[in-house]
């Protein structure tokens, strides 16, 4: 058999490298097609109003709602969002963006859910929270992995107050105080803020050293004090009066955390009837309810459940399909 020519050989070369290369380029467009956001925009119908069950629809990545009532038939037309709150007249949505490395747009909406500001950001969206008057916005972002049932990840929590403009880009700018004393450390993570109705005063998780700490802040004086070990994505009631969080009851990854409710008067904590473990920052529904997302059988969606919050009764399937639910009034 001859041997190819010099000339030959490099034409073989250049073959390959644009088969090689179009192959790259029709994944990459099939991955990015497929990572695209299904729409950025609401229906011109959809808007903020109540009282309805708001959330995320697993099927299309849309913001749904649902009216009150055990036969009301849920409504699909918001925003796509990856996480998704809203309160007052805002509505806070978090939107993954295709490609590598991950990033995404948090992007603020106001009740007729029309875009009013966007800010880009690197991570992994993962919790979003807006005050009860709309003024404050919270997120959480994965810097590094995806799942706080490990501790190989890093996060970063950002607060936006509207009225202002200013933009807390990281919560680790904010002063520290552990068991009375200042505290330093390189490792320290936050998630999982909640806020005050004064929207001043808010709550959030610490963590560092492996241990996790329910932490209050007060913006006005720019300090955190952490109140107590073990709490994580706490959620504050409508009445300011209790927290629902996750408590981490096992060591692992095999149904690490328990939903709690802590009384903030007594410091007393209740276990609710879900036993199963939860990995979310649950959503009062109202000063007795609270609702969250549970993976559901085929263990790639989750489905929304709730329960009541002083320890009674029993777990309710409230949307199948679903996650990121908030009442809105």
């Amino acid at each position: 058999m001859n041997a190819l020519s010099p000339r030959a050989r490099l034409a073989v070369v250049l073959l390959a490298v644009l088969l090689l290369g179009g192959g790259s380029l029709g994944y990459v467009l099939r991955a990015r097609q497929h990572a695209e956001p299904q729409r950025t925009t609401a229906d011109s119908s959809f808007t903020l109003a109540g009282p309805r069950l708001y959330y995320r629809d697993s099927d299309t990545g849309r913001v749904a709602y649902r009216p009150p009532g055990p036969d009301a038939a849920s409504v699909v037309g918001g925003p796509s969002c990856e996480r998704f709150h809203a309160a007052g007249d805002t509505a806070l949505c978090l939107q993954r963006l295709p490609g590598l490395p991950a990033r995404a747009d948090v992007v603020v909406l106001d009740r007729q859910l029309r875009e009013t500001r966007r800010i880009t950001l690197p991570g992994i969206p993962n919790r979003a929270r807006v005050s009860a008057s709309g003024r404050m916005l919270a997120w959480t972002m994965f810097a590094t992995g995806d799942s706080y049932a490990t501790s190989a990840f890093s996060t970063r929590t950002s607060i936006l107050d509207l009225n202002t403009g200013y933009l807390i880009k990281s919560m680790e700018q904010i002063p520290l105080t552990i068991d009375g004393a200042r505290y330093h450390a390189p490792d320290i993570n936050y998630w999982g803020v909640t806020f005050a109705r004064d929207d001043n005063r808010f709550y959030a998780t610490a963590s560092t050293n492996g241990r996790t700490y329910l932490v209050e802040g007060d913006l006005a004086a720019w300090s955190a004090t952490a109140l107590r070990e073990n709490v994580e994505c706490p959620s504050l009631s409508p009445d300011n009066s209790r927290i629902a969080f996750k408590k981490r009851v096992s060591e692992g990854t095999d149904s690490p955390w328990r939903l709690y409710v802590l009384d903030l008067r007594t410091m007393t904590e209740q276990p609710l009837a879900e036993s199963r473990s939860v990995d979310d920052q649950a959503a009062w529904l109202d000063d007795s309810t609270v609702a969250y997302a549970l993976p559901n059988a085929d263990g790639r969606t989750t489905d929304l459940w709730s329960v009541p919050a002083n320890g009674a009764g029993t777990p309710r399937l409230a949307v199948p399909g679903a996650s990121s639910p908030v009442a809105v009034g």
